[in-house]
């Protein structure tokens, strides 16, 4: 089976009912197109409210359990027949989580991961509105093959990349919210965001995609989310390039012959773990 995968991107405004509309749009387009994966944005329901500090944005957050976002993309899913991460403001009984929801083709909910790493900064203050993801890392069974996916600020760490890979991901997927730096207008992360998880696919010889927000957004700090969402091959060529306007791009790939060509090059067989203490110190 080839796996064709799809990545989204789009602005966000405070009609959540637009928001949805608009991301499922861009989810058929993609599937009348061929793909079977798809990828939406972090946090696509509302604006990236954690530009700010204020409590009154964690009225925002819903349970996973009747989830009706989860419970609208997951019918989607189904009546497409498309593998569909959604992303979503998650709150149990006194925590916060950024998490994401995986619904295979069937319509099925497959579990939940919750972001590891949790950023904060000019901008992007997370941390008043997280709490560290307690899942741990993981992977999923599909209908198009075996995913990982973390979130926006995981796919700076390598570690990330590597736990999913090791858990047998074929494909890594990063729903992302990165713009400008309020701090620093002058500094634009795009190509050194790029070129971080160009180096994640190659190092795990695995596809990977990255699907961020674009449009300038005031919650606090203004920012300008600078779109580039991306896909790679298992060597971290870059096959499919988004710029700054809303849509939609895709790429497919043969998922076991990639498999064979990863064991025949050995970066698993002769990793050496009992030399890598550093890495947990």
């Amino acid at each position: 089976m080839t796996l064709t995968l799809g990545i989204t991107q789009m602005k966000c405004s405070w009609d959540i009912d637009a928001n949805i509309a608009k991301a499922e749009a861009l989810v058929r387009e993609a599937a009348d197109k061929g793909a079977n994966l798809i990828l939406l944005q972090e946090l696509f329901e509302t604006p990236y409210f954690c530009s700010e500090q204020n409590a009154e944005h964690l009225d925002l957050a819903q349970p996973f359990e009747g989830n009706k976002l989860i419970a609208h993309f997951a019918a989607l899913a189904h009546e497409l027949g498309v593998v569909l991460p959604i992303s979503f403001f998650e709150r149990t009984e006194r925590q916060f989580f950024n998490s994401i929801a995986i619904a295979d083709a069937d319509g099925s909910v497959l579990g939940i991961y919750r972001k590891t790493h949790i950023p904060d900064g000019n901008g992007y203050q997370e941390k008043f509105y997280f709490t560290p993801g307690d899942t741990g890392f993981r992977v999923w069974d599909t209908a198009v093959g075996r995913i990982g996916v973390g979130i926006c600020w995981d796919q700076w760490f390598p570690e990330t990349a590597r736990a999913m890979s090791l858990m047998g991901a074929d494909v890594l997927l990063y729903p992302t919210a990165i713009g400008s730096e309020p701090q620093d207008p002058t500094l634009n992360s795009r190509d050194h965001w790029r070129r971080t998880m160009q180096g994640h696919a190659a190092a795990n010889m695995a596809v990977l995609a990255a699907s961020n927000r674009v449009g300038v957004e005031k919650v606090g700090h203004e920012l300008t989310f600078y779109g580039g969402s991306f896909i790679v091959d298992e060597t971290g060529g870059m096959v499919a390039d988004m710029d700054t306007d809303e849509g939609v791009a895709l790429a497919s790939f043969d998922l076991e012959a990639i498999r064979k060509t990863r064991a025949a090059w050995g970066i698993f067989r002769d990793r050496r773990p009992e030399r890598y203490g550093a890495i947990s110190s």
